[in-house]
């Protein structure tokens, strides 16, 4: 390696504490295993191999489009027995090179993968927005930030442009879609395009599932999200919203009207309790509410302090959310410590720049009200023990360590479970609430029904429910193939 790379290296490793540990790398590649991107895009992502350039050639990493690829999801950083970050190391590397001006061509690169990705996916645009992360309107940006902008809006605006063209209908045999998610959507894209008549069924009065009423406008503005819906219904995908299934029809009804296959797609928009006095008081709220309330334009008032019990991405888009609407002061609440947090770590680090305050080690034991509103949380401090079930430390109560601490509103965002009231009794059903499916081919254990997306794996990632229902309408059109050959 030159002077100039070794110059280089060194600002990397400054820039990104993380990148340090790589050489304690067991090269499993674990990393790549569970990588979503890399099974979606194997010749162009390699997350192992990309980390091996960035210490060994590094003057190659910096040309590369792969290194414009990573979605964040930081499933590879969770299960690296080493706890190597790759995620951060790839963010720094990208921005040293644009800081640096060492890669004149940065346009190109990013523009590649873009371009790649809107060829391989359905929701080129929301997964790309939500990935690349561009910073909102009236906040200073960085040089990699306003090159991510530029582009992207490019990109957004060329899409928006493109004429479609329907794609042909050459098989005979219908497959029904429930829900329009990220998983259900992706479906709709591939099954069309192998020439099925395909049709999603949305409870909502708009398709879009949690991306339009769970994910906050300031992270996926709408805009993008109604491009990709039209998209999708000028290639010949129909969408029928305010269709629930299970009161307006059944599964049974799906295969009676004609359509061959059917593939669950409903996410897991059910809120957990949290089962403590008080959890009934005015002023105790779910996350997931709050988020439809807001993004559906209805009015939401919480008071000046406001509490989110909880520590996943819904607990950090709800207290981000609450700050924009006017709360002087949001705090999260979360019972394990940081490293045990299964929120997205840059959006950890969003929260605390806007001015959310993190409490670690903490659980709620009882919400106090005067005349009905909340006006205090009692907490106990916790102290973490053995690994359990979660692979996570498990969080043991201190005895006499209770406090009171006063809010306003107590927002509850302790994890979300998949509705399968509507399945029948053919469907079986694992713990958590979740569809038990093949773990090949995503088929449930009723014939000509498969499931993917959170409904499956529990609350997931975009591009983790858009991989796992590119395997499913795979599988969706071999069963059918099959049939039909018999």
């Amino acid at each position: 390696m030159g002077t100039e790379m070794v110059q280089i290296s060194k600002k990397l490793l400054k820039a990104s504490p993380d990148a340090e540990k790589v050489k304690y790398c067991y090269e499993c590649s674990t990393c790549t295993a569970s990588c979503p991107v890399a099974w979606i895009f194997p010749k162009y992502y390699n997350p192992k191999i990309l980390l091996q350039k960035v210490f060994l050639d590094l003057n190659e990493v910096l040309n590369e489009m792969g290194l414009w690829m990573c979605a964040h999801c930081y499933q590879c950083y969770r299960r690296c027995p080493q706890g190597i970050n790759l995620p951060e190391i790839f963010s720094a590397t990208r921005e040293l090179a644009v800081e640096l001006g060492y890669l004149p061509d940065a346009e190109d690169k990013l523009w590649e993968a873009l371009k790649l990705i809107k060829e391989e996916i359905p929701l080129a645009a929301v997964y790309s927005w939500l990935y690349l992360h561009p910073p909102e309107k009236g906040i200073k940006h960085s040089k990699v930030e306003k090159l991510i902008t530029k582009i992207l809006k490019n990109f957004v605006a060329d899409y928006r442009k493109e004429e479609i063209v329907p794609a042909p209908k050459t098989r005979k045999e219908k497959i029904a879609i429930i829900g329009s998610g990220p998983a259900g959507l992706t479906a709709a894209y591939s099954l069309v395009n192998l020439g099925y008549p395909v049709t999603v069924f949305e409870s909502l009065p708009e398709a879009g599932g949690m991306m339009r009423v769970g994910i906050p406008e300031f992270r996926l503005p709408k805009n993008v999200l109604d491009i990709e819906i039209h998209f999708l219904n000028n290639l010949g995908v129909e969408i029928k919203t305010d269709v629930t299934v299970g009161k307006d029809l059944t599964i049974d009804d799906l295969f009676r009207e004609g359509y061959k296959a059917t593939f669950i797609a409903v996410g897991a928009h059910k809120s957990r309790e949290l089962r403590i006095e008080g959890e009934e008081l005015e002023g105790v709220t779910n996350a997931l509410d709050i988020l439809r309330a807001i993004n559906t334009g209805k009015r939401v008032k919480l008071g000046e302090r406001v509490a989110v019990i909880g520590g996943g991405n819904v607990a950090m888009d709800a207290a981000r959310t609450i700050l924009r609407l006017g709360a002087k002061e949001v705090s999260i609440l979360y019972r394990r410590s940081r490293e045990e947090m299964p929120a997205n770590p840059l959006e950890v680090k969003e929260a605390e720049k806007e001015g959310v305050k993190i409490h670690f080690l903490l659980a709620p034991k009882k919400i106090s009200g005067r005349d009905g509103p909340v006006v205090a949380l009692e907490c106990t401090r916790m102290k973490l023990g053995e690994l359990d079930e979660s692979g996570r430390r498990r969080p043991i109560p201190i005895a006499g360590s209770e406090f009171m601490m006063q809010f306003d509103a107590v927002i509850l965002a302790i994890g979300e479970l998949p509705d399968v009231s509507f399945l029948p009794q053919e469907i079986e059903v694992a713990r958590g609430n979740t569809v038990k499916v093949n773990p090949l081919t995503l088929e449930t254990s009723m014939p000509g029904v498969f499931a993917g997306g959170d409904v499956v794996s529990g609350p997931a990632t975009v591009i983790e429910a858009i991989a796992a229902s590119k395997r499913a309408a795979s599988s969706i059109n071999r069963y059918l193939r099959g049939k039909d050959s018999s």
